[in-house]
């Protein structure tokens, strides 16, 4: 059964920095690209970013800067590291797992919030 748990969401000032966590189990991590999401009320959901097995990494151009995605082939996990962050960043923080070779294996997880308020 594919997990994807996310942690480290909770309430911040703007300015401020979170850092959130996504563990995955019952997939070969190493073979995924891992990616945050987010989704804001009112509005799409949209990639915030996105790391491939290589390790190359691509952000939405709202937080190039600011954030930065990490994964730790030991600890089968992924980081987002968010920085100097704004009101806009209010979100929920999804957690996905995406097999390139292989669309259909496609894995979210169950998302964090962070809100942003002063």
């Amino acid at each position: 059964q594919v997990q994807l748990v996310e942690s480290g969401g909770g309430l911040v000032q703007p300015g401020g920095s979170l850092r959130l966590s996504c563990a995955a189990s019952g997939i070969i991590f190493s073979i995924y690209t891992m990616a945050w999401y987010r989704q804001a009320p009112g509005k799409e959901r949209e990639l915030v970013a996105a790391i491939t097995t290589g390790g190359s990494t691509n952000y939405a151009d709202s937080v190039e800067g600011r954030f930065t995605i990490s994964r730790d082939k030991a600890r089968n996990t992924v980081y987002l590291q968010m920085n100097s962050l704004k009101p806009e960043d209010t979100a929920v923080y999804y957690c996905n797992a995406r097999q390139i070779l292989n669309p259909a294996l496609d894995y979210w997880g169950q998302g964090t919030q962070v809100t942003l308020s002063s």
